[in-house]
């Protein structure tokens, strides 16, 4: 999925005549954080970037998943009523 600027943005640019440079590594990046922001697993997106460990990947792309302690305690949580419940 390529990123694509804001829908007002579009019509400023090619009224001034410019373009915007986008990088592979850009579009690489993009793709990455849009994966995990969709919730696919980091060794999904660590094998799809071609990073030799996923804590490579976790350690570039951490900050895009800061729910993810909550996320944790919460299933925990959920297991746990439910285990108790039985």
């Amino acid at each position: 999925m390529v990123a694509r600027l804001p829908p007002l943005a579009e019509p400023r640019l090619a009224k001034a005549k410019q373009s915007i440079a986008v990088r592979f590594h850009d579009l690489r990046h993009t793709h990455a954080t849009q994966l995990l922001q969709a919730g696919v697993h980091p060794k999904v997106v660590q094998e799809r970037l071609g990073h030799a460990s996923i804590g490579i990947t976790l350690d570039t792309y951490s900050h895009v998943m800061p729910g993810m302690q909550e996320e944790a305690a919460k299933k925990i949580d959920a297991g746990l009523r439910a285990a108790l419940a039985g």
